[in-house]
C-alpha cells in the first residue's frame, strides 16, 4: 500500500533483492549461505533482515526500475554473480539467469556472456570488485 511513496532508489534496491532471490531459488532451493548473502546486500543498503526475508518469500520477478547507469548495472550483475557462486556450485541455469539479467539491465546482448564470465573468473580468482569493474570497462564503454 505504501509502495507508491517509495523513492526510485528504494524501488531499485527491492528489485535487486528480488532478482538475487530469484537467482538463489533457480536451483530449487534457497541455501542458507545464499540467504545470508542477500541479507548482507540488503542491510548494507539500509534494509532490515526481516524486510529482506519478507521480500524474498513474497516476490515474483520484479518490474521495478532498472539501475540508472552502467556502474549501478555492473554492481547488480556483480552481486548476482557473487550469489551464483555463494553455494560453491555453478548451475548452468544460474549462469543463464545472470546472462539474461545482464541483458534485461541494459547491457548489449553481444557482451553479456563475456561480462558474466569475466566477473565469475575474477571473483573466483579473488580480485576486488573495482579491479573487475576496471577490467570490463574496455568493452562496456562506460
Amino acid at each position: 500500500m505504501f509502495g507508491f511513496f517509495e523513492s526510485e532508489e528504494t524501488k531499485r534496491l527491492k528489485s535487486h533483492i528480488t532478482n538475487l532471490g530469484a537467482l538463489a531459488k533457480i536451483d530449487g532451493h534457497l541455501d542458507p549461505t545464499e540467504m545470508n548473502f542477500i541479507i548482507s546486500i540488503g542491510t548494507k543498503n539500509g534494509m532490515k533482515a526481516e524486510e529482506v526475508r519478507h521480500l524474498i518469500s513474497n516476490s515474483a520477478e520484479s518490474d521495478c526500475p532498472s539501475p540508472s547507469n552502467d556502474s549501478e548495472r555492473f554492481d547488480q550483475i556483480y552481486d548476482l554473480v557473487e550469489m551464483m557462486l555463494a553455494d560453491g556450485i555453478v548451475d548452468e541455469n544460474e549462469m543463464d539467469f545472470c546472462i539474461s539479467m545482464a541483458a534485461k539491465l541494459g547491457f548489449k546482448k553481444s557482451i553479456v556472456g563475456v561480462l558474466v564470465r569475466r566477473i565469475t573468473t575474477g571473483v573466483k580468482d579473488g580480485l576486488t570488485r573495482d579491479s573487475i569493474k576496471r577490467d570490463t570497462q574496455s568493452f562496456l564503454n562506460y
